[in-house]
């Protein structure tokens, strides 16, 4: 499969305008036209052909005969139900391959009924304002942010990122030896002035090629950019010619505001979420990266990529060279439960019930937090995501001591209780005053939440106290709430 064949028709083709042609940005390993070297000798084979080329195992041999599932049905007014999905050895469903073509070599772009689902998901809800895009699987997200910064960095350049950012991106540029070049944030998210200073003051040989940003429940702060946000970094990626990357593992997790009725406020999908930098790329520079990780399972290793036709060429030839694409199973399940057994409205209402969970745990936390930890911490509460970013407040003994922040570390693993520092999500490197945690409320019981909270608040003051001169050494203070088994949801 081919990325132009899930693209946008030719009917509506003619009503678009053209995407822009970044292909200048490229590395120069990824300017003009790249094919496998396989397929540049060889061709494509055509159904006339009697194929003796591919090292390719015959379906026969394949142990695996029938998948049987049985997955949850998402009901807008009922309790859900349960649905059976089954994927046969030679047999087809009505949208789905066969366990042997699901099996079997793909071609670097993913399982066709997949990608069509997405594609008309994709449509639906960013309707992307301009011809000749399509869709291409990914391995999730941190698999697609390589690929992608790789067709626009190579070792030496340089990659717009938040001042706060996902500790896998920053793994990935060090790997690839790109250097981060770190954007302020605020409370919802990349600032456009701060983006629009660094690109003006840029004086190296090599020039800003792209910027990567994730711009819904940010990693790991929770901010997200308003429409309006939105709309001025794109005009700042225009006047300085930067493609964007669009991470947005957390999109359809945009949650209603804090206190209001979260089991009846989650609103419709699409309509009620705020607009993606995709639906307003009317230039075609957004490389929008999306997840199946938070919104079905993690491990399922399930994403997809939208983007340009000739970019998604691009990104096909390193799949290809990479991981091929997702394993066939996982999208053949994926499929059959989109396309088979759920359809386009039960999707939607699994992400309206995913949305009023998140929100619960939310707002469950928020007040948990203003209980206990009133005084100690700062926050923002998130309007999406499953974070809440904290930064303590020691008190001005401790403010600049770069003790501090590992003491405190220690005090709570002591006290039984984890959370994230902020050092790896540092894109500028540790500092003594970065006095930050990263709270995730989706995965322990709501149960667990409180206790937790009087575990920080106890850690905390004893960092402040010994600071201050006020208490004994932390390592030696008998802190209450001992640790006991903790159960996981």
């Amino acid at each position: 499969m081919a990325p132009n064949v899930l693209s946008t028709s030719p009917s509506s083709d003619l009503q678009l305008p053209m995407p822009k042609d970044l292909s200048s940005l490229f590395v120069p390993s990824m300017q003009g036209p790249i094919k496998s070297a396989f397929k540049s000798v060889m061709g494509n084979p055509t159904l006339a052909m009697i194929n003796m080329a591919g090292g390719v195992p015959h379906p026969d041999t394949f142990p695996i005969l029938r998948l049987q599932a049985t997955v949850r049905t998402p009901n807008v007014s009922e309790s859900p139900g349960e649905g059976t999905l089954v994927i046969e050895k030679a047999t087809s469903s009505q949208s789905t391959e066969s366990l042997d073509e699901l099996l079997q070599y793909g071609d670097g772009c993913g399982v066709d009924s997949y990608c069509r689902f997405l594609h008309k998901h994709t449509q639906r809800t960013h309707n992307p304002p301009y011809a000749g895009w399509g869709v291409i699987a990914s391995c999730g997200n941190t698999d697609a942010i390589g690929k992608a910064v790789s067709l626009f960095c190579r070792p030496g350049d340089a990659l717009l990122v938040e001042r706060w950012t996902f500790p896998g991106t920053l793994s990935s540029l060090r790997a690839a030896g790109v250097q981060p070049v770190p954007v302020a944030l605020d409370s919802e998210g990349m600032v456009p002035d701060d983006l629009d200073r660094v690109c003006a003051a840029w004086s190296s040989e090599t020039p800003l090629r792209a910027v990567y940003m994730v711009p819904t429940g940010q990693n790991p702060t929770g901010a997200t950019m308003s429409a309006v946000r939105r709309k001025s970094i794109y005009a700042v990626a225009q006047k300085h010619n930067l493609a964007i990357i669009e991470d947005d593992p957390y999109y359809f997790l945009q949650l209603p505001q804090y206190g209001s009725d979260s089991s009846t406020d989650v609103g419709e999908q699409p309509e009620s979420l705020l607009p993606s930098l995709l639906s307003m790329d009317t230039d075609g520079r957004v490389i929008r990266l999306d997840s199946f990780s938070k919104i079905l399972a993690p491990n399922l290793r399930c994403g997809w990529i939208t983007a340009p036709r000739y970019i998604l060429n691009k990104l096909q030839i390193i799949n290809e060279t990479t991981t091929l694409q997702p394993s066939g199973v996982s999208q053949g399940l994926i499929s059959s439960m989109l396309n088979d057994t759920w359809g386009m409205d039960g999707w939607n209402a699994h992400l309206r019930q995913l949305r009023a969970t998140y929100a619960r745990r939310r707002d469950q936390f928020v007040q948990m937090v203003e209980r206990h930890l009133s005084g100690l911490v700062e926050y923002t509460v998130p309007a999406a995501g499953m974070f809440l970013w904290m930064k303590i407040r020691f008190g001005s003994a401790a403010h600049a001591d770069p003790t501090a922040m590992p003491r405190l570390l220690e005090t709570m693993k002591k006290c039984g209780v984890m959370m994230a520092p902020g050092m790896p999500f540092s894109s500028t490197g540790p500092s003594p005053s970065d006095h930050y945690l990263r709270a995730a409320f989706a995965l322990v019981d709501v149960g667990m939440f409180e206790p937790a909270l009087i575990r920080l608040a106890q850690s905390i003051v004893a960092i402040r106290d010994s600071s201050a001169g006020d208490s004994q050494d932390p390592a030696k203070i008998q802190l209450v709430s001992p640790v006991g088994p903790v159960k996981s949801r």
